[in-house]
C-alpha cells in the first residue's frame, strides 16, 4: 500500500512539471529597440502664388487674308516680260508683267491720226462758215447754205469728240499691257510663262497677290460666351492672342473686330473675327491656330503648376504639406489652365505648400522630404518635374 502511494505522488509531481513547461514569459522591450518611423518620401513642392491672372476664352480659328486678288489681264496679248519672283512681297503699283504693247500702240497712233484729220476738217468748215456769214448779211449767200455749213461744222466737231474717246480707250488698253500689283502683299505661284498668250478669261489669271499684313483670323467660341464677349466689346477694345496648334508658341496679338450676326445653331457656336498686325509674318492664310480672347483679369488670383492638380473620384485635389511636414489631400476647384498654371477658384490659401511631383507615392498623413534643383531632376519623380522646377 505504501509503495502504491509513493508511485501516485511521483506521477503528480511529473504532471505538475509538465504544466509548468508551458508558462509564457513576457519581457518588456528596451526603449532603444522601439520600431523606427517610416522614412520621409521625397517630393518636389512649391508655394501657392497670388497675383493678377488673365481670364481667357479659348477657341480654334483659321487665318484668312485681309485682301486677296487674282491679277488678270484685261486685254489679250503675248506675255513678253515677267517682272516678279514667286513669293515676292510687292507694293501697290509694282510692275508684275508686260504684254506686247505694239498692237495697242498702233491703235493709239491711228486714233490720234484720225482726230488730227477731223480737227483739220473742223478748221476748214469753220473758215467756210466765217466767209458765208458776211455774204448772208449782204444777200449774196442763202440762209440754207449757211445752215448747211453750220450743220457740217457741228458734225465734224462731234467726230473730233468721238476721236478723243477712241484715243482715251486706246490709251487705257495700252496701259493694260503693264500688269501691276493692285494691293500690297505676297505673290503666289505664277500661272502663265513668258511667250504665252494671256486672255481676260483665263481662270487662274497671272498670279495671286495676298495681303498678309495686317491679317485676320476667324474663330469660334461656345454660344454661352456670347453675352460676356458682347459686353466686353461694348466697353472697348478686346484683345485676342493667336497661338500655334500645340499651344506653345505665341504667334501674334490683335484685337476683336466683330461678332458675326448669326449664331451657328448646328454647332451652338458664335463666329468672331480678329485682326492682327502680323509684323513677323508668323500668321499665314489657311493656317489653323488656337486663339485666346482676353475676357477679364482676376485680381489676386491663386495659381499652382498644373502637375500639382490631381484627379480623383471626388474631383480635383492637391497634396498640401503642413508645417509638420505631413502631406494631406485638399480638394480644389480649378477655374482655368493657361501656360502651365492652374487658376484655383477655391480650396487653397496664398503661400501654402503643394506637392508638384511625387504624389504617386503619397498617402494622407505621409511625411515628405523636399527635393530641389538637380536632386529633383535626378530623382525622376515624374515627367512633370522638368516643368515644375525653375
Amino acid at each position: 500500500m505504501r509503495r502504491t502511494i509513493m508511485i501516485l505522488a511521483a506521477a503528480a509531481v511529473l504532471a505538475a512539471g509538465g504544466v509548468a513547461g508551458y508558462v509564457v514569459v513576457v519581457r518588456t522591450p528596451h526603449p532603444a529597440e522601439a520600431a523606427a518611423p517610416p522614412p520621409a518620401i521625397p517630393v518636389v513642392a512649391t508655394k501657392v502664388t497670388q497675383g493678377d491672372v488673365p481670364i481667357y476664352l479659348r477657341g480654334v480659328g483659321t487665318v484668312i487674308a485681309y485682301n486677296n486678288v487674282i491679277v488678270r489681264s484685261q486685254i489679250t496679248g503675248q506675255l513678253v516680260k515677267i517682272a516678279f519672283t514667286q513669293g515676292q512681297t510687292v507694293k501697290t503699283g509694282d510692275l508684275l508683267a508686260q504684254i506686247d504693247p505694239r498692237p495697242y500702240q498702233a491703235q493709239l497712233d491711228e486714233a490720234i491720226a484720225n482726230r488730227d484729220r477731223d480737227q483739220a476738217q473742223v478748221a476748214n468748215a469753220q473758215a467756210n462758215l466765217n466767209r458765208y456769214l458776211p455774204l448772208e448779211q449782204k444777200g449774196f449767200a442763202t440762209t440754207q447754205l449757211v445752215d448747211t455749213q453750220k450743220a457740217q461744222l457741228a458734225q465734224l466737231q462731234a467726230m473730233v469728240k468721238s476721236d478723243e474717246a477712241v484715243i482715251e480707250s486706246a490709251r487705257v488698253n495700252l496701259s493694260y499691257t503693264n500688269l501691276t500689283a493692285p494691293i500690297e502683299g505676297v505673290t503666289g505661284l505664277r500661272q502663265v510663262d513668258v511667250g504665252n498668250i494671256i486672255h481676260p478669261t483665263d481662270p487662274n489669271g497671272l498670279v495671286d497677290v495676298t495681303q498678309i499684313q495686317p491679317i485676320s483670323i476667324i474663330f469660334t467660341l461656345p454660344e454661352a460666351n456670347f453675352t460676356d464677349v458682347q459686353n466686353e466689346l461694348a466697353k472697348g477694345q478686346v484683345n485676342v492672342m493667336a497661338y500655334s496648334q500645340d499651344d506653345k508658341t505665341k504667334l501674334d496679338e490683335g484685337k476683336l473686330i466683330l461678332i458675326n450676326n448669326q449664331i451657328i445653331q448646328t454647332t451652338g457656336t458664335i463666329q468672331l473675327r480678329a485682326d492682327f498686325p502680323n509684323a513677323k509674318h508668323l500668321l499665314w492664310p489657311g493656317e489653323l491656330v488656337n486663339t485666346r480672347l482676353l475676357l477679364t483679369t482676376r485680381k489676386n488670383g491663386l495659381t499652382v503648376p498644373v502637375p500639382a492638380v490631381q484627379q480623383g473620384p471626388q474631383g480635383s485635389y492637391v497634396y498640401v504639406v503642413g508645417s509638420d511636414g505631413a502631406a494631406q489631400i485638399q480638394s480644389v476647384k480649378v477655374g482655368q489652365i493657361s501656360d502651365g498654371q492652374a487658376l484655383i477658384d477655391s480650396g487653397l490659401q496664398p503661400n501654402e505648400t503643394v506637392v508638384v511631383a511625387g504624389q504617386y507615392r503619397l498617402q494622407p498623413g505621409a511625411h515628405v522630404r523636399f527635393l530641389h534643383g538637380q536632386a529633383a531632376r535626378e530623382a525622376n519623380l515624374s515627367s512633370a518635374v522638368e516643368e515644375a522646377l525653375p
